[in-house]
């Protein structure tokens, strides 16, 4: 019998679950919709986060806490992903 090594394959990115937000109305500003989704506590928490550009709008970091947010757009903090539904 003849043993074959096998090398292991590469790890395979994980992709976080995006959670989706649903809206009532057509847009909201960045700086809401983090609070709206429960990943800030308050509009001071979230005007840091976004400073402190902890914040990606559809992979592009953000630092406008005014940013007009529209359905389809993806929010991420850390290990977090948020879609505007």
């Amino acid at each position: 019998m003849k043993w074959i090594r096998r090398t292991p394959k590469p790890a395979q990115p994980v992709t976080p679950a995006v959670r989706d937000v649903p809206l009532r109305d057509d847009g909201i500003r960045l700086g809401q919709f983090l609070k709206l989704a429960d990943l800030a506590d308050a509009g001071a928490d979230a005007k840091q986060l976004i400073a402190d550009g902890a914040v990606t709008v559809n992979g592009e970091p953000e630092l406008r806490r005014g940013r007009q947010l529209v359905k389809g757009d993806v929010v991420t903090l850390g290990d977090t992903s948020v879609r505007v539904a």
